[in-house]
């Protein structure tokens, strides 16, 4: 027997992932189109794997919606034009965005942990992803020979 679980904040925060995730495919799709100089292009090749991956990570949360036998939502997380485009700011922006979604999956390992295995696994993955993907976003912060995170 499967223990209660509230799906309608289940739902809730697949469907704010499915949001954030779509966002980041748009931002980082802007973000490679604003990167000049003499690094362009492995940096725009790296941030456009980025919305690649965003986009994968909202279909795969968009299937959990369904497979939950809900609607997913049609909108879109929030999209904030700094106007700051030096490879340094992109990255920081890139992290908090990361910190939030990665708090979301963090979130909803919360709400299922022990009553939804498949989801929970799920959830561990994601968190998986993204805190390995946000450290090497802190470790292209950081300068050459800094061992410190970029955080600290």
């Amino acid at each position: 027997m499967k223990e209660s679980y509230d799906k309608a904040r289940v739902v809730g925060l697949l469907n704010r992932i499915l949001e954030t995730e779509l966002a980041g495919v748009v931002r980082y799709t802007h973000y490679s189109l604003m990167v000049f100089g003499y690094n362009r292009i492995p940096i725009v090749s790296w941030l456009r794997e980025q919305a690649t991956e965003s986009m994968a990570h909202a279909q795969q949360a968009g299937e959990m919606i369904t497979a939950l036998g809900e609607h997913p939502s049609l909108s879109i997380g929030a999209l904030l034009e700094t106007h700051k485009h030096d490879v340094g700011d992109i990255l920081r922006e890139a992290l908090e965005n990361e910190r939030a979604g990665l708090q979301l999956y963090k979130d909803l390992l919360a709400q299922v942990e022990g009553k939804l295995v498949w989801l929970e696994e799920y959830a561990r993955q994601m968190v998986y992803a993204e805190e390995t993907h946000a450290s090497e976003v802190d470790k292209m912060l950081r300068r050459p020979g800094d061992v410190k995170t970029y955080s600290e």
